[in-house]
């Protein structure tokens, strides 16, 4: 037996089977046992002693998702605060920021994220791109360097494309001209590298960390964190109260953060490189066995080191109803990708498949199938 096949029955048999085939991961994977199990162990300790004793009691074990957290960024536990998630922490920072707010990002930036920062009274600038979408760093080195902005912010593994954007190598140059880069890590904690240095990343607890839903985290630099000026307390109150911590909000749902933390420790205690590296092998599988389905065109590269596979309609199939189809009859969840996702960028609605390290060969030719069945059918 393989190391990627014995991960693949530890994931597997750490989680209830699934009823059908799940390929969703990039949008919310399957929590296992022991997550769902610390969840609910803290709701029944909180109506056993009350929520705040409970709290209380749950301290070590979420300082333990924070270090853990910090082990995936290249941070410190104390760096690293829990949020609701995704937006929740990008709203949190950039509600925070002082002085100038301009910030620079890919024209394919997540849609949300857009919105987060115009409602923050961020001017937004496109980085350059090349024809698929993926950053040029050279061309923007040159444009940070002539025109800095206050931020660049890159989400190095987008929602509606699998592209893998050269992260490491845009926060080198960041570093060099003194910009601070802020990262969306939603989709890419988990599964790339994201120990590069960033001035500030976040990222959600249902992805590829297989966490529950409803919490996120954000870590922060404290050269970039000694700067920020929280919005509440306003602070001219001057209560002294240390920015990480007016940056976590206090009412949470701390079972989720218990349970997340618990997802966080299974997936350092698996491997984050054997991880990485059975996500990465999946791409191309899936790839190659969705690449001849009539109706639909492969937009990543065959061998893009990412498991996410989009696929766009070529011949007026619904991605919509595909989606509600695969699931109503075959019990297979993929993910419907609207254009509000990437607004600047995308022109037509696609399907995305995201397997986890749990799939196999046969569930890609079992999921080949139901496509080019559905493609007939709705």
């Amino acid at each position: 037996m393989t190391d990627q096949d014995s991960l693949a029955q530890r994931w597997r048999a750490a989680r209830p089977k699934f009823a059908g085939l799940h390929l969703d991961n990039a949008a919310c994977s399957r929590q296992s046992y022991a997550v769902i199990d610390a969840a609910a162990q803290h709701a029944r300790h909180e109506a056993e002693v009350g929520g705040y004793v409970a709290a209380e009691a749950a301290a070590p074990a979420i300082d333990a998702g924070r270090a853990a957290v910090a082990a995936l960024t290249g941070m410190s536990g104390s760096d690293v605060v829990f949020t609701t998630g995704s937006n929740d922490a990008l709203d949190v920072l950039l509600s925070s920021w002082p002085g100038e707010r301009t910030a620079a990002c890919l024209p394919g930036e997540y849609g949300p994220n857009l919105a987060v920062m115009a409602v923050n009274g961020f001017q937004v600038r496109a980085l350059p791109a090349d024809d698929l979408g993926r950053l040029a760093v050279d061309d923007a080195a040159r444009q940070l360097a002539d025109d800095p902005p206050a931020l660049v912010h890159l989400t190095p593994l987008a929602s509606h494309r699998g592209l893998a954007q050269p992260l490491a190598e845009l926060a080198g140059v960041c570093r060099e001209l003194g910009v601070p880069l802020v990262v969306d890590a939603a989709q890419a904690l988990g599964h790339l590298d994201c120990a590069v240095g960033a001035a500030a990343i976040y990222s959600s607890s249902r992805k590829w960390m297989a966490g529950p839903r409803g919490v996120g985290v954000l870590g922060i630099r404290p050269e970039l964190a000694q700067r920020l000026r929280p919005r509440l307390p306003p602070p001219e109150w001057g209560l002294g109260i240390p920015v990480m911590q007016a940056l976590e909000l206090g009412e949470a749902n701390v079972a989720a953060r218990v349970g997340y933390s618990v997802a966080l420790g299974e997936h350092l205690a698996a491997g984050p490189h054997q991880i990485r590296d059975r996500l990465t092998e999946l791409g191309p599988m899936t790839r190659a066995a969705l690449a001849d389905i009539r109706g639909w065109r492969v937009v990543e590269p065959l061998d893009e080191p990412t498991a996410i596979t989009t696929l766009e309609p070529l011949t007026g199939a619904d991605p919509q109803k595909v989606r509600a189809w695969l699931i109503a009859e075959r019990g297979i969840v993929t993910t419907y990708a609207e254009q509000q996702r990437a607004p600047f960028e995308m022109t037509t609605p696609v399907l995305r498949a995201s397997p986890h390290v749990d799939t196999t060969p046969e569930d890609l030719e079992q999921f080949a199938e139901a496509l080019a069945a559905a493609t007939t059918k709705v």
